[in-house]
């Protein structure tokens, strides 16, 4: 079980105790992320941001100094930016407790963001963006957000673009954070081995905030308005080996009712290596080494994303059995069999990721954050196991609707009529 506690300042606090553990993983994430970036056009600051955490502090005054404390006691640390939040996090020794919270609200709390390491970090962003342009399987997923959230605040890349990122400044990086990084705009999760008076300690740390002052109103981020009313092809020109897919569907939100429905559907169909994509397009007819499919799930929206790596040469070939498998799942149905799997594996994967606290930690985290509430992983489970058959259908005819079907495929190939022809659109 957990436990919610507040600190001083507000700052919520989610404790996820382990006792068998003899290590701590702490959490801070905040609920901001590149959809938040639309209404200032300041695209990829919230990823730069995550960027200069790790350049220096007062106490810490460089990345160097900074690395070696936190890699003489063993430390695994790291930070990472989505579409809708942005976490920092540590994982340590049980006896490194009080220091890990030190280091971790010294680099949230008291970063320099030296004008000189800003300049320098540019270009290092810029690189990563590139990195990601030269690697198909990324680059297509990229695409394919562009695609599906076209005009939303979803669309854009985390790390925003070469033009974007050349142009923020130091000033624009300080009222981002007044105005996001607010103690009631975050949560700070603590998992593994608990001491008693660690609501003493995270206050001594974590309730001297002093960013947020702008801060107005928790969560704030543009009305999602999905407007597709036909479907969307793109071809990107890239000169690989294989022909690197995305294709999906808008599906459900994170407080559809028929979330569970979604995630069970979305397995059947490519989440393992014994579902029909895999085992239809991989292993019986040899034309991919990937394939899968996943959910893609947010406050206001989702996405339903099949991905996968193609031979050139039997493109047409895959694509058709592809789009064979939506519509027989579509049409068809799934079976009690499937249904049966689907739920075990689901219920499996879930009870093995949590015994890690990392995972744990963000599991916590970030259902209170984005949901302002939190289903424990049993209650979760519960509602894996209560879902029918007919509500996975249901969802299958609801999500596969051709219209709103976006495809994107980087390769060398170039014949966008033929794709349109096999899909019969």
């Amino acid at each position: 079980m957990f436990q919610k506690i507040f600190l001083k300042n507000g700052l919520p606090v989610i404790l996820a105790p382990k006792e068998a553990s003899q290590s701590l993983a702490l959490f801070l994430i905040y609920k901001v992320g590149s959809r938040y970036e639309k209404e200032n056009k300041i695209f990829g600051i919230s990823h730069f941001i995550e960027h200069l955490m790790f350049k220096g502090t007062k106490k810490r005054p460089s990345t160097l100094i900074l690395s070696k404390e936190l890699d003489t006691i063993g430390a695994e640390y790291n930070a990472y930016t989505a579409k809708d939040h942005t976490c920092y996090h540590l994982k340590v020794n049980s006896d490194d407790f009080k220091l890990a919270c030190e280091i971790l609200s010294d680099i949230v709390f008291n970063s320099k963001f030296d004008k000189t390491e800003l300049e320098k970090e540019k270009g290092v962003i810029l690189e990563e963006i590139k990195m990601y342009e030269d690697q198909p399987v990324q680059y297509a997923e990229i695409l394919f957000e562009e695609s599906i959230f076209q005009g939303s605040d979803l669309e854009h890349n985390i790390a925003g673009t070469r033009d974007s990122v050349r142009a923020i400044t130091r000033q624009d990086i300080i009222d981002y954070l007044d105005k996001f990084y607010a103690p009631c705009n975050a949560v700070l999760v603590v998992a593994g081995k608990i001491e008693k008076n660690i609501k003493t300690i995270l206050n001594k740390y974590f309730a001297q905030q002093t960013f947020g002052r702008q801060f107005a109103q928790k969560g704030k981020f543009a009305p999602l308005r999905l407007k597709q009313n036909s479907p969307k092809i793109l071809l990107k020109y890239k000169n690989t080996n294989q022909a690197h897919l995305a294709i999906g569907f808008p599906a459900y939100s994170y407080f559809d009712p028929e979330l569970y429905a979604f995630y069970i559907l979305a397995t059947i169909l490519g989440g393992n290596m014994s579902s029909r994509l895999f085992i239809n397009i991989r292993e019986r007819q040899g034309l991919c080494y990937y394939i899968r499919s996943q959910a893609d799930i947010y406050e206001d929206t989702g996405d339903l994303l099949i991905r996968a790596g193609l031979d050139i040469n039997k493109l047409q070939k895959a694509i058709s059995l592809i789009m064979k498998e939506i519509k027989d799942i579509k049409t068809k149905g799934i079976t009690n069999e499937e249904l049966i799997k689907a739920k075990k594996f689901i219920k499996g994967r879930l009870i093995m990721q949590l015994e890690e606290l990392n995972d744990l930690a963000e599991f916590y985290g970030r259902e209170f954050l984005l949901a302002d509430r939190i289903l424990t992983p049993k209650q979760k489970i519960e509602k894996v196991m209560a879902v029918t058959k007919k509500r996975v259908n249901a969802a299958a005819k609801k999500i596969f609707d051709m219209k709103k079907l976006n495809l994107v495929i980087v390769s060398p190939y170039k014949d966008k009529q033929k794709i349109i022809n096999l899909l019969k659109i």
